[in-house]
């Protein structure tokens, strides 16, 4: 099981990673994200890293990247994670990756999904998932929440991370 932590800041530099003879030239990239309190991430972007919204990314974007906090990293600063999800922050939605129970409740506790059948719940290639996504890792798209423990929302729209 991941543990999903997050990091937010502005793209200072994206630059390409070759990683031995294997890797695909150019397929994979190295992001670097600094925050307000001038800490400094480089995301190791590849062509499995899930883009919310299939956004296009550039430097002075104010992204945040989802890494699994329990992933072997090196010991280096920079910190070098491998990003699972890079989303544009954006003040008209909220992005949250984390471990949903059978009630669709966050492995933290702070949000409560109602689910709606509206609600787009997808595949990360875009195919529909067919069944309610109880215990999952999800990429959950969603706006306004309850002022309630946990928060509640509908989301928009849920991405099943196989």
């Amino acid at each position: 099981m991941a543990l999903f932590k997050s990091f937010s800041g502005i793209i200072t530099n994206i630059d390409h990673l070759w990683r031995g003879s294997t890797d695909r030239i150019g397929c994979t990239k190295l992001v670097s994200v600094e925050n307000r309190d001038e800490g400094i991430v480089n995301f190791v972007v590849t062509p499995d890293t899930y883009f919310v919204d299939g956004v296009m990314i550039k430097e002075g974007d104010f992204v945040t990247g989802f890494y699994d906090a329990l992933a072997p990293t090196p010991l280096i600063f920079p910190p070098q994670l491998r990003a699972i999800v890079m989303t544009k922050v954006s003040e008209y939605q909220n992005v949250k990756v984390d471990y949903f129970d059978t009630q669709l409740i966050s492995s933290d506790g702070t949000l409560k999904l109602n689910l709606s059948p509206l609600t787009p719940v997808l595949l990360e290639n875009g195919q529909p998932f067919i069944t309610i996504p109880r215990n999952r890792n999800l990429v959950v798209v969603y706006g306004p929440t309850t002022r309630s423990i946990p928060a509640q929302t509908t989301p928009y729209k849920i991405i099943v991370l196989c």
